[in-house]
């Protein structure tokens, strides 16, 4: 795996106040106005492998909710990258793939499980089933929709922290799962509050007929990253 830095061996999760989760979101914003371009490249790029995936019939859906996911850590990296002064690189979308078999698997099944969460709200809400090649969100009110984003961001909550653990720190796939678990219930507090505004943000994304969320998804990706540097007592120079 081509990292711009080398692994770290992190400490074991703390609790933090709960006003920490708006530290974290300026922190994204310190990061984006970085590289704001680069940001939301990364962002489309996640968007229309999403997008591409899904038109191709039969695997379509399937395969975008296993290769998508190791697409989007390419910003989580990103955002290391930025903290440590390294350059954010479009290249970073491909990083995951090679990572170990054990990381790509816990990223994989981390997202499964967000989405099953999600597939499963999108029916009890609005009837839609999301692995039918014909439905889309769109199909789904605006009650239903919204109550689908808000499952999906609390079922991303126990394994947020997963892909920072397999990627950064080089844990286990055992470990990660652990580790993220025992993260969100010593920080159940800050991590709603920071579910709270991420599901603001997608909603503003969404309205503005999904384009919005080229700067949210980064912006997400980014605050997640504080979000582990803080919990897990990472240093900025050390990560």
């Amino acid at each position: 795996m081509d990292l711009p830095f080398p692994t770290v061996v992190v400490a074991a999760p703390r609790t933090v106040r709960t006003q920490r989760a708006f530290a974290w979101y300026q922190d994204a914003m310190r990061l984006f106005k970085l590289a704001p371009i680069t940001w939301c490249a990364l962002g489309f790029i996640t968007l229309a492998a999403d997008f591409c995936l899904q038109l191709v019939p039969g695997i379509g859906i399937a395969a975008s909710k296993v290769i998508v996911p190791l697409v989007e850590c390419g910003m989580l990296i990103g955002a290391a990258a930025l903290d440590r002064g390294q350059p954010l690189s479009l290249r970073y979308t491909l990083t995951a793939f090679g990572a170990r078999p054990g990381a790509v698997a816990a990223i994989v099944i981390g997202a499964l499980a967000i989405f099953a969460a999600e597939a499963l709200a999108a029916y009890y809400f609005g009837g839609a089933n999301l692995l039918a090649p014909d439905s889309e969100s769109g199909d789904l009110s605006t009650a239903a929709l919204i109550g689908t984003v808000i499952t999906a961001a609390l079922a991303s909550l126990p394994v947020g922290f997963v892909p920072f653990a397999v990627l950064l720190s080089g844990a286990s796939f055992i470990d990660a799962f652990a580790t993220s678990v025992r993260a969100f219930a010593l920080n159940l507090a800050p991590l709603l509050v920071f579910a709270a505004i991420g599901v603001v943000l997608v909603a503003l994304g969404l309205l503005l007929f999904g384009v919005g969320l080229i700067v949210v998804f980064p912006l997400l990706s980014a605050a997640s990253y504080a979000a582990w540097k803080d919990i897990f007592a990472v240093g900025a120079g050390d990560t």
